[in-house]
């Protein structure tokens, strides 16, 4: 059969009589209708179960993914609970240097004496109201003393080895208002103005 043919015999169609149609038109209609009707399955069912496909695989690797970091975990399990007691202690050596209410005192006796140890002259020396943080309270003292580089550089030395943690602020070095009207300023008269700042823990009901 020629094209030519075969185009009359499609144009010659009747849509009420199929059944005498010519075996290859048949055929090819036949064709059509099971490609349109796979064409729809997969549209509106094979397509749906293609997306889930997809999400369980991307649901499968999440499930790798959390299996193998909690694998590690627990391989490392002895280890982080290792470093989890060696954490507590370094805690608890650092709260061991913070002051009780009741040693507040005694560290302020401390501190001015390491002042007086290396030669340094108090003009102030004035403890301020706690400051309360997380679980701890911060007590500034502002300090003004008067001497020279090397006393400075002694008393701030001495500050740091003290058994109880003390840290020093805004240090301001000036020549001594005497020294300014005389013209004089060799660094043998100075003044340093400063804020220590000490910390005590906080215990439970925050006193």
């Amino acid at each position: 059969m020629n094209l030519a043919e075969l185009k009359e015999q499609l144009q010659n169609l009747d849509v009420k009589d199929v059944g005498n149609w010519p075996v290859v038109i048949k055929g090819g209609a036949i064709a059509i209708i099971c490609a349109v009707v796979l064409a729809a399955g997969f549209w509106f069912d094979t397509r749906s179960q293609v997306d889930e496909l997809e999400q369980a695989r991307k649901k499968e690797d999440t499930l790798k993914a959390e299996f193998t970091m909690k694998q590690h975990k627990a391989a490392n399990l002895a280890i982080y609970k290792q470093q989890m007691e060696e954490m507590k202690r370094s805690f608890g050596t650092m709260l061991r240097q913070l002051p009780s209410k009741t040693e507040i005192a005694e560290l302020l006796v401390d501190i001015s004496q390491t002042g007086l140890n290396n030669g340094l002259e108090f003009e102030l020396f004035k403890p301020e109201a706690e400051v309360p943080e997380d679980f701890y309270a911060v007590l500034p003292i502002k300090i003004k003393v008067t001497g020279d580089y090397n006393e400075f550089g002694k008393f701030v030395s001495d500050v740091a080895i003290l058994p109880r943690i003390v840290t020093l602020h805004d240090i301001n070095i000036t020549p001594r208002k005497d020294d300014k009207k005389n013209g004089k300023n060799d660094g043998s008269h100075l003044v340093m103005e400063l804020t220590a700042k000490t910390y005590r823990y906080l215990e439970e009901g925050g006193q």
